[in-house]
């Protein structure tokens, strides 16, 4: 089974979209290291939350270079149930390369989580206070280049 590139916007928002969690790829201290993350993606921007410490953020502070990996419809195919090499996977993915940049403002903070909490709750209306808006990080990729693929469908 060969991998077909998926090139058009829609394709590359639906896999997008039907991921729960994506994988934030980035240098530590010169070596890979990758995080699982929840996401929200809104005009071809990925909104990310954390900590306002901690190793992810050292490193993104240092380099905020980054890619993020999304994966989808994964599912095993088997052709001949005897022969090893004809098992393989279907899936769908999208990987995207870019620079972190840090929201610093806390109305585009606040505004931004809610584009968060509306993917994972459906409700885009919650406030939030100082101290919540004060501890979070809050940042964004918006990507340089992304690629997306599919192969078995």
């Amino acid at each position: 089974m060969k991998k077909i590139e998926i090139t058009d916007k829609a394709g590359i928002k639906s896999i997008i979209d039907s991921t729960d969690v994506c994988t934030l790829s980035l240098i530590d201290n010169g070596k890979p290291y990758c995080v699982p993350m929840n996401f929200a993606y809104e005009d071809e921007i990925i909104y990310f939350h954390g900590a306002p410490f901690g190793r992810k953020i050292d490193a993104l502070n240092k380099n905020p270079e980054v890619c993020v990996s999304f994966y989808s419809d994964e599912l095993l195919n088997i052709r001949h149930e005897n022969v090893a090499c004809s098992y393989s996977m279907k899936f769908k993915y999208v990987l995207a390369e870019g620079a972190i940049i840090f929201v610093e403002d806390k109305d585009e903070k606040a505004r931004i989580l809610n584009v968060i909490m509306k993917k994972y709750s459906g409700r885009d209306d919650f406030k939030y206070s100082n101290p919540a808006i004060e501890n979070v990080n809050v940042f964004y990729l918006k990507p340089e280049n992304i690629t997306a693929f599919r192969r078995g469908y």
